[in-house]
């Protein structure tokens, strides 16, 4: 699935807190997700917070970041209002909260479309990020990824799971790991990127680095963040090493000679090197220069 900012680090802020908001952008966050959901209380902010996005919009603040409003769930009352007034140049897609089925994720995909043609945008413009937080969405996650082509990732929400289940997490994140692992391979099975939960001890860095692990194992490509200073070792874990960059471009390279001397496998350092090796190689270079790019934006000055 094809989008042009990396997603590693994915950090909610309450869209009516103006505070958080000036403080969000100046952090390094790949993408921020502006909640008008459960963090916007009572509902008479999320108007002020809908407001708040707006005006940051227009004054260019959002620039060099992914974003993508969290909006209300589709019994809410608030959605129309969240999706219609923020389908705007300068947002890239929603964050859809407690989806159950593929059925919650078909219906905000019309909306979308019906909204899209009413303002004059390209069909498809706007994208979706299903939040999976409930027993339901696990059981149907491959049915979510399938239910719009829209659908560029997934996140897990492991607190309002296990409130589900009726369950409860300890140190080993024992309890949430068949719902990672269901999560990351729906995800990869439909070329889309799986995101892991929050972590809420957010002084607890140690631990943030045990479960970045865990998850980086089952194959996920970034996290949800709630406070900035998890971002520099999410950054860390989720982003390709200089090694792996080089080694990667090494192998291509090996493997495009080869092919064109009519070799068919190329050998490095006395290992074979077949096409599933270069898929990889190929992901790990495109997640670089995604990474690159958000630092040149970030930072236009190097540029010139």
């Amino acid at each position: 699935m094809i989008y042009n900012h990396p997603m590693r680090s994915l950090m909610f802020v309450p869209s009516h807190n103006l505070k958080l908001l000036v403080n969000a952008i100046k952090t390094d966050a790949d993408v921020l997700l502006l909640d008008l959901e459960d963090s916007v209380q009572p509902t008479s902010n999320k108007e002020l917070g809908r407001n708040n996005i707006k005006k940051f919009l227009a004054e260019g603040k959002f620039d060099g970041y992914g974003i993508y409003p969290r909006v209300n769930d589709r019994e809410s009352g608030e959605l129309l209002k969240d999706v219609y007034e923020l389908t705007l140049d300068g947002i890239d897609g929603f964050v859809y909260p407690k989806a159950q089925t593929g059925d919650d994720i078909y219906f905000i995909d019309k909306l979308l479309e019906t909204i899209e043609y009413e303002k004059g945008y390209e069909v498809g413009k706007f994208k979706i990020i299903p939040l999976i937080e409930t027993t339901s969405a696990v059981l149907h996650v491959e049915e979510i990824c399938k239910a719009s082509q829209r659908v560029i990732a997934i996140a897990f929400g492991n607190e309002d799971y296990l409130t589900d289940l009726e369950g409860f997490n300890d140190d080993e994140a024992s309890s949430i790991f068949t719902a990672r692992s269901l999560i990351a391979m729906a995800a990869r099975s439909q070329n889309i990127t799986p995101i892991d939960t929050v972590h809420i001890k957010v002084h607890d860095l140690e631990d943030l680095e045990y479960n970045i692990n865990i998850a980086k194992k089952l194959g996920f490509e970034g996290m949800l963040v709630l406070n900035p200073k998890e971002i520099p070792l999410v950054h860390k874990y989720y982003s390709p090493t200089m090694s792996e960059v080089n080694d990667a471009e090494k192998m291509i390279a090996a493997y495009e000679e080869s092919q064109e001397n009519g070799v068919g496998v190329a050998i490095i350092n006395g290992k074979f090197v077949g096409p599933p090796l270069v898929k990889k190689a190929r992901k790990i270079l495109n997640k670089h220069l995604k990474i690159e790019s958000k630092f040149i934006n970030h930072n236009p000055s190097i540029s010139k």
